[in-house]
């Protein structure tokens, strides 16, 4: 899998998967049929990289999303380090066993934890609360802050609105 920009979901209609892969427990999101609310759905564990693409991929199809994002942490400085790459693979067995039917961008995910965090220590979550939550929490915010984005390239494009 190449590195894969949101230019390829651009105009791509219909709900969207935003996935925050993590080795304990990946985050999941779906936005609304127009693309514009990114709401959580909860989060996968299904044990190893293997497992939690087969998982990822059933979600996919049970929800009959038009695309996914996986985020893809970058260092603050731009690089990316042993993290992305895995973030990276991830997602090509994800397009693996779709068999490329569903198209998958890279989004970047800088600071969407730290946001997540900042939310939960707001509203007071803690514990073992705060532990199923964030994971969560972390792809809404991800993909969010990309129906955002593709919201803004439409818009700069002269597209729709």
């Amino acid at each position: 899998m190449t590195d894969k920009t949101l230019e390829i979901i651009k105009d791509i209609r219909g709900k969207i998967l935003g996935v925050d892969f993590g080795d304990k427990r990946t985050g999941l999101a779906v936005s609304d049929v127009s693309g514009y609310l990114a709401s959580g759905i909860g989060y996968v564990s299904p044990g190893g990289i293997e497992k939690t693409a087969d998982e990822v991929a059933r979600i996919a199809l049970e929800r009959g999303v038009s695309a996914i994002v996986v985020g893809l942490p970058v260092n603050m400085d731009g690089s990316e380090g042993g993290r992305a790459q895995r973030c990276k693979k991830f997602a090509w067995l994800l397009e693996e066993r779709l068999g490329g039917g569903i198209p998958i961008a890279m989004f970047d995910e800088r600071m969407t934890t730290m946001t997540a965090s900042r939310y939960l220590n707001e509203t007071n979550t803690r514990g073992q609360k705060r532990k199923t939550v964030i994971d969560t929490l972390s792809a809404q915010i991800i993909l969010q802050n990309c129906l955002d984005r593709l919201k803004y390239m439409r818009e700069s494009e002269g597209g729709v609105k």
